[in-house]
């Protein structure tokens, strides 16, 4: 027969209504006392075989909860549940299992808070503390869960010696109501039925209350008949919840039988004092185990989160607040794309023996990510041989332009120092980098279940076209504007220089922009010296005021080989020294790369 089982907040507050096929049930405040929002007469009740019609009756001043929704009339089926105020009615098919078996009632359901188990004395004191020492032999050489889960269970079998099954429960959530699935589970003797949790007793212990609950059922039954064995049904179970992140609906449920010849239980019988000693123990455990898989969860995210934020960002992501850290919000940020040269050709190379070529672009996007997040940088995305990162999010800082300039002169100098090396799977490879700063959009986008950190706005837009600028102006670091405001007003030239280039309009664009070329400081770069710049930010200005021979003769007192002058000495002859009518300093791209 089917029953619906009602809970209110407090242990105490329970019952079990039978409930009989096509006959109407009135619930209301002489059933629920407790329940402050209950009217005298609330909801009608009609149970049809497999479905429970329920109906809110006119004289209901307050609402009846359903699936999340106030309703006024709906069916429930097994293991669904509505809510009047405080009080939570669930719909039972009447044939779910105590605790591994069926036909007992449950007599006594009860809460046992930390501050009571705190004076529960150990009787076996050496015992315990015995078991408890083999638990640091346990944690320490584990890996897999699976394989703790069964330690934990096979110690708490050696400590609590009353109990006849033990098990790692967890409560999930399911399309018809929580549903309990046992993680681990083993019994004190080899014979016997497989333990089945309570669902009742999970659900109170790691949802309602998060805290020990008991549940004691009442049997009559012939000790010759029915020993002392895992075979016979269980006359108690407790359920102690696992606390934190990590743990989220987890639990200890322990269970087993009283002695034959035990009196009536009540909460001042040696029985119930016993049931208190072990849940103490089970507390103890509960919260040694979950502190350990706090900290592997802890560890997993900050393994996770490495590959992508600096060691100076991660422990603002591992804290509590990460979610509110990984919000989108508008902020200013720096905006790197770093793009792989001599990939296609590569590829095309190769022909079919790809995999080779796919462990050198690893270990190129390795650099490129290494280098961002050596300076303060996140890794945003791979984009097939690209790496993107940027600066500014979820920290700020005052120099997050300088770090991200930093970065890409690591990126530029390890290439060019592997690309010589033979033996090194970047032998041959070269890479271009675009860097912008502006407003955007950065945070954490995407579902719960997969989700990643990415950024928008003009600037990323922006980066993305020089990157691809640096083919066309045969340059290793592309800037925009902003930039290289930053990078001339701030920072040394014994630690990096910048030159304008040109005045470009990109394919695509419509507003032009001034780009500069980073560069090593002279010392690092002895083809390019300070003299040599000087010169070449002359004819740049000559250049965009239409004096092309000033321009012309300026690029000439430039080292032949520095291929940064090459758009300006190619514009100038294509145009055969003279300026097109209307001249306003811009060279249109006609080509994205």
């Amino acid at each position: 027969m089917a029953e619906l089982i009602v809970e209110g907040e407090l242990p105490e507050q329970r019952f079990e209504q039978k409930l009989a096929v096509g006959a109407p049930l009135v619930l209301g405040k002489a059933a629920i006392p407790w329940e402050r929002w209950a009217s005298r007469q609330h909801v009608e009740l009609t149970f049809d075989h497999d479905r429970l019609r329920v109906k809110r009756l006119p004289a209901a001043r307050n609402p009846v909860f359903f699936q999340g929704r106030e309703v006024d009339s709906f069916q429930m089926r097994a293991g669904d549940c509505f809510v009047i105020g405080t009080t939570v009615f669930t719909l039972s098919a009447g044939d779910e299992p105590s605790s591994g078996g069926s036909g007992p009632r449950l007599a006594q359901a009860y809460a046992v808070d930390a501050e009571h188990l705190h004076n529960v004395p150990f009787r076996d004191a050496p015992h315990r503390i015995d078991v408890l020492g083999h638990l640091s032999n346990v944690i320490s050489g584990v890996t897999e869960r699976s394989e703790l889960y069964a330690q934990t269970v096979n110690l708490l079998l050696e400590g609590i010696r009353r109990a006849d099954a033990i098990a790692i429960v967890v409560e999930v959530a399911n399309g018809g109501g929580p549903e309990v699935r046992t993680l681990y589970a083993d019994h004190r003797l080899t014979t016997g039925s497989e333990v089945q949790p309570s669902r009742r007793l999970v659900h109170e212990a790691v949802s309602r209350l998060k805290q020990t609950v008991v549940h004691v059922w009442s049997r009559e039954r012939d000790a010759a008949s029915e020993p002392y064995t895992i075979r016979g049904k269980f006359d108690w179970a407790f359920c102690t919840p696992l606390h934190g992140d990590a743990c989220q609906g987890m639990g200890i449920y322990v269970a087993g039988q009283f002695l034959p010849g035990s009196g009536a239980f009540d909460r001042a019988s040696p029985e119930a004092a016993d049931l208190d000693e072990d849940a103490k123990f089970a507390e103890l455990v509960a919260t040694i185990i979950s502190s350990l898989l706090e900290v592997q969860n802890l560890q997993h995210r900050q393994s996770v989160l490495s590959h992508f934020f600096s060691p100076r960002i991660l422990p603002v992501l591992t804290a509590t607040e990460a979610e509110t850290a990984l919000k989108p919000r508008e902020t200013d940020i720096t905006v790197m794309f770093c793009d792989l040269r001599g990939f296609s050709s590569k590829v095309e190379a190769a022909g079919e023996t790809l995999m080779p070529i796919l462990s050198r672009v690893s270990r190129a996007l390795g650099v490129m990510s290494h280098c961002i997040l050596e300076h303060s940088g996140a890794v945003a995305d791979f984009l097939g041989d690209c790496a993107m990162g940027f600066w500014g999010w979820p920290l700020r800082s005052e120099d997050d332009v300088q770090q991200a300039c930093l970065a890409a002169i690591g990126i530029r100098e390890t290439f060019e120092r592997l690309s010589r090396q033979a033996e090194d799977p970047l032998f041959g490879f070269m890479a271009g980098v675009g860097l912008a700063t502006g407003h955007a959009v950065a945070g954490q986008i995407g579902s719960q279940d997969q989700a990643k950190v990415t950024v928008f706005g003009p600037c990323v837009n922006l980066a993305s076209r020089l990157e691809g600028l640096t083919k066309i102006l045969r340059v290793p670091i592309l800037l925009d504007e902003a930039t290289a405001k930053v990078v001339n007003e701030q920072m040394p030239r014994s630690v990096m220089r910048c030159r304008r280039l040109a005045l470009v309009k990109p394919k695509g664009l419509n507003t032009p922009v001034m780009v500069s070329e980073l560069l090593l400081p002279a010392e690092r770069d002895p083809q390019l010296s300070d003299e040599h710049l000087k010169h070449y930010d002359a004819a740049l200005t000559s250049f965009l005021e239409g004096n092309w021979k000033a321009a012309y003769a300026g690029l000439h007192m430039v080292p032949a080989d520095d291929r940064g002058k090459d758009l300006l000495m190619s514009y100038i002859l294509q145009h055969d020294h003279n300026p097109p009518p209307g001249w306003d300093g811009v060279i249109a791209i006609e080509r994205k790369s």
